[in-house]
């Protein structure tokens, strides 16, 4: 059933609202799926590094533990492959399809993670290095082509929902990883046990996307005629139409280093709750594997239900014009970083007789995160639904040693003593700071538009022929 015509595209062509369900949420829980077993993979290291350097967290005692003293360092590892990769990676899915590259980069991070028992065993810190710097460079492809694939998907109606949606997987993967990785450290099985689970998992999401996935609606032969040309209606999209990169008004264009900067302090925030958590709970706050992987998940539970509410409030009010979609997009993105800062500066100066205090702040941290993802996250998409891509393999590559400082912070700076709260907090303030400083450069420079580079000259003309603009609709 298909709603009223009620808006126009920036081409003046009517645009029909889309079929309440249809093609674009299977491909969008496909980017889900992908998203929650990648970050699975992405974070079971972070509760599995403390079992793999603890033999009293397990009843088995057979099972090989470690010594470790470089442990950050192996956590950051990842980080290293992610940023290499991302922009050749979105360029070759925008000219040949995004499908396969993701069947590619999904099996080599599953592979790497299913290795990664064997490597430590066989090789130490180092094989597992290893493994994370391939993990990295699959993984750093992932996101680029998402978003290429969200550019040919998501309507410019739905996009706050559907690009949450997709990037809830993120969130997703987190909540399932951290308490079921404390869960099946803490058991007979052990910690290898978790890196066979979600590496399988990986692999049998690589045979869904083959058999379900689908790099645009003019690909897919199964679509309706109206939900395709609801789709490519509302991003003035034409078939088979292949757009060169403009390189240089994309790297000159203020409202792309807007996002840019937005992504580098989320990052940042990301990567101390993300990889940092597990460590503080257990020798800041004292609380064992189990206990602790469960608080460590706490933030992305809350971060998952707030992602519902802000995404389905942000496309509300910007379809119902209350406000623009760039004010929108700058009200979301300081809703989550102002108040994130705001809690972790707080968070430093709780003592360690008050854990329960130190734990709610971290929940609330990262559930107001999420207006992120209705911030800076789907922005890409905003600006060039043609590159958005591009976008994001720039942004995410670039702003990637974002997410290595601050581990290389903690080796440094919390010195000795990991217990040392005062230590801690130096590097919480730092990370207030980063949230409060990237985002008062997006509220300046942020736009919800459409940026004109993001069509040819062609394509501009076409805008203005009466019997051009038939191509972009069915009669």
């Amino acid at each position: 059933m298909y709603r009223p015509l009620v808006q126009h595209n920036r081409l003046g062509i009517s645009v029909y609202e889309g079929p309440l369900i249809g093609v674009r949420h299977v491909q969008v829980f496909l980017y889900f799926l992908l998203l929650t077993y990648t970050y699975c993979m992405r974070t079971v290291l972070s509760v599995a590094i403390v079992a793999m350097n603890n033999n009293s967290t397990t009843t088995n005692t057979d099972i090989e533990t470690f010594h470790w003293t470089n442990q950050s360092i192996v956590l950051s590892a990842f980080f290293y492959g992610y940023i290499l990769l991302q922009v050749p990676v979105a360029q070759l899915g925008k000219k040949y399809g995004p499908k396969w590259m993701l069947v590619v980069c999904t099996t080599v991070d599953s592979t790497s993670f299913l290795l990664i028992p064997t490597m430590a065993s066989y090789f130490g810190s180092i094989g597992v290095i290893v493994c994370r710097v391939f993990q990295g460079l699959a993984q750093g492809g992932i996101a680029p082509l998402v978003h290429t694939l969200l550019g040919c998907w998501a309507p410019a109606a739905e996009r706050s929902v559907l690009g949450t949606v997709t990037y809830a997987g993120a969130i997703c993967g987190n909540i399932l990883s951290l308490p079921i990785t404390g869960v099946i450290c803490s058991s007979w099985a052990g910690w290898p046990a978790a890196f066979y689970l979600f590496g399988a998992l990986g692999l049998k999401w690589v045979i869904l996307w083959m058999i379900f996935g689908s790099n645009s609606p003019s690909e897919y032969k199964t679509i309706s005629e109206e939900e395709k040309s609801y789709i490519q209606t509302s991003l003035g999209q034409r078939e088979n139409k292949k757009y060169k990169t403009p390189w240089k008004k994309i790297l000159t264009s203020p409202p792309f280093w807007a996002v840019t900067l937005a992504f580098a302090g989320a990052n940042w925030g990301s990567s101390v709750l993300l990889t940092q958590t597990p460590t503080y709970l257990s020798k800041v706050l004292n609380y064992d594997i189990r206990t602790n992987s469960l608080f460590s998940a706490a933030p992305y539970v809350a971060m998952g239900l707030s992602s519902v509410v802000f995404s389905s409030v942000c496309d509300w009010i910007i379809n119902r014009n209350i406000v623009g979609r760039g004010t929108a997009r700058k009200i979301f993105n300081s809703i989550g970083m102002l108040l994130p800062a705001l809690s972790l500066s707080i968070l430093g100066f709780v003592s360690k007789e008050h854990a329960g205090l130190s734990v709610a702040l971290l929940i609330f941290n990262g559930g107001i995160t999420a207006g992120g993802l209705c911030g800076f996250q789907v922005n890409h998409v905003d600006l060039s639904p043609n590159h958005s891509g591009i976008l994001m393999g720039i942004t995410n590559s670039s702003t990637s040693v974002f997410s290595i400082i601050p581990q290389l912070l903690v080796q440094f700076m919390v010195t000795g003593d990991m217990t040392d709260q005062s230590e801690w907090r130096i590097v919480f303030l730092i990370s207030a700071g980063v949230y409060f400083v990237t985002d008062i450069f997006f509220i300046m420079f942020a736009s919800g538009e459409v940026q004109e580079w993001n069509e040819c000259e062609e394509i501009r003309e076409d805008a203005e022929n009466p019997e051009k603009q038939k191509e972009y609709t069915k009669e």
